[in-house]
């Protein structure tokens, strides 16, 4: 460097300091941990008090989930099927307008009709396991899981649109921007356990530019270091940038290409030792050369002996590629990786969960694309032992009506869009096994017991991990009290 140009920071951070100015620095850019003038500081990579899990696997399927045929049955659909809501017993509760708005956060630009003609259940169910847990026939595997995996049907949101989808990670309405996900604070909390792998990983396409895009697995105002990193289950090419520009060069000569990168960002770093944007710069680089050769490995599912491809579906068309996703999610936790999020029901638009229409067809085909792989993942965790630590979050953006919908003039086979009422599965770490929390009401609407807002499952996994959301919080980052959530205390065991 000119020495000319050489301001008196940079001087003194690398001569003038000696071996103090050069740890300083290297302390400062480590997940960008430097103390605030008022005393405040980033976490600092330990939990706040004991853990009782140490990753998460957060599995979201695009476009709303039916809750009524997959963890929340409702035989009172069957019972009135073809009549109007207002016909049964339950209208007055039901109908009830100031319950119907009080969820949302713009009723007056979110208003969307009640369908009132109530559509039969489109599949059977029955109960599994000791704790007799209802569960649709179409998931069958996960009911099989019945004794070992916690049910929350009491959870509501406050989008009826699939900005819910964005809604679902961050806490936040989608026009209130981009906010730091779920995945993104326990990264920053936390950090990695493997230096050589991402703390937090991306699978599968997430949610379409309609619902918040790369904002469902982005760290927002944390800094870009905390952000999801998109993988694919591919050996071969996971990452574009995992394969160095020049395939001849030697591992030496990489590693020596990196370590100069890595001096001049450093002698930047002091010279900008806030730099968000810098920060995240230095450490791709370092990850981008360690994950060359520990990414395809993890990837490389061919490993597996045949009875565990066989349990997540691998050798089956339908369950495929979710299998080998979940399977890779677990050779990830395995190894260290923090957060996993894997994405099901991309197709561009609202997402394939989205059933307006021919719920049967198509929430049919769909669970058997994710019941078994989902199942086989609860299952080979448990039989190794990672279950007690590793955690796993099932759900989507919101529930599906009781009141059947159907094409103007057409035959009603559908379900629209139900933030008032749903449910989502939760396994592992810590949590209660074979156990109900909450209740809908008769049809399935409104949520009655338990209620809990999309953020009280955030403080749970954020508990479960020792981090309290609002020792996290950042100065100049004013955030609401549904924001932080609470955690579910009575799922924890």
């Amino acid at each position: 460097m000119d020495q000319a140009k050489m301001n008196r920071r940079t001087f003194l951070g690398d001569t003038g300091m000696g071996f103090t100015g050069m740890a300083l620095s290297a302390m400062m850019f480590k997940g960008g941990k430097a103390q605030a003038a008022n005393g405040w500081a980033p976490p600092t990579g330990k939990p706040y008090f004991p853990a009782r899990a140490k990753s998460v696997i957060w599995i979201f399927n695009i476009g709303g989930v039916s809750h009524l045929e997959s963890f929340d049955p409702k035989p009172a659909l069957n019972e009135y099927a073809g009549k109007s809501i207002s016909e049964t017993p339950y209208a007055d509760r039901v109908l009830n307008k100031d319950a119907i708005n009080k969820i949302l956060l713009d009723p007056s630009k979110q208003k969307r009709e009640v369908l009132q003609k109530i559509l039969p259940l489109q599949t059977g169910y029955q109960r599994y396991g000791q704790s007799g847990l209802e569960v649709s026939d179409w998931f069958p595997h996960m009911g099989s899981c019945a004794d070992d995996i916690c049910v929350l049907r009491g959870m509501w949101t406050i989008d009826n649109n699939h900005g819910a989808q964005l809604t679902f990670h961050t806490g936040r309405k989608i026009t209130e921007g981009a906010f730091p996900t779920i995945g993104s604070w326990a990264s920053y909390g936390l950090g990695t356990l493997n230096e050589n792998l991402p703390e937090f990983v991306v699978l599968g396409n997430p949610s379409a530019d309609c619902c918040g895009a790369a904002w469902t697995h982005g760290s927002a105002y944390l800094g870009p270091e905390y952000a999801g990193v998109r993988l694919k289950v591919d050996p071969k090419n996971p990452i574009s940038f995992v394969k160095p520009d020049d395939v001849k060069a030697t591992l030496q000569e990489q590693r020596e290409n990196f370590g100069l990168l890595g001096q001049l960002n450093r002698i930047s770093g002091i010279d900008y030792p806030n730099d968000k944007k810098l920060r995240a710069r230095i450490k791709s680089y370092e990850l981008a050369f360690e994950m060359q050769s520990s990414v395809p490995e993890v990837m490389d599912l061919g490993k597996e002996p045949e009875h565990i491809r066989k349990l997540y579906g691998i050798d089956t068309k339908e369950t495929k590629a979710f299998g080998e996703k979940c399977l890779a999610a677990r050779r990830m936790v395995e190894r260290g990786v923090r957060f996993v999020q894997i994405f099901h029901g991309y197709r561009g638009n609202a997402g394939a969960w989205d059933s307006h229409r021919d719920i049967k067809r198509l929430h049919g085909t769909l669970s058997k694309e994710v019941d078994q792989p989902v199942a086989g993942l609860i299952k080979d965790l448990k039989q190794r032992g990672l279950l007690d630590d590793t955690m796993i979050v099932w759900g989507s953006e919101f529930g599906r009506t009781p009141g059947g919908q159907g094409a103007k003039g057409s035959a009603i086979t559908g379900r629209d869009h139900h933030p008032h009422g749903f449910s989502v599965v939760m396994a592992g770490g810590g949590l209660k096994k074979g156990y109900v929390d909450g209740a809908t009401d008769e049809l399935g609407f409104h949520a009655t017991e338990e209620r809990h807002y999309v953020t009280d499952i955030h403080a749970t996994v954020l508990h479960q991990l020792g981090l309290d959301p609002r020792r996290m919080e950042v100065p100049g980052r004013k955030r609401l009290d549904r924001d932080f959530g609470e955690p579910i205390k009575k799922i924890i065991a």
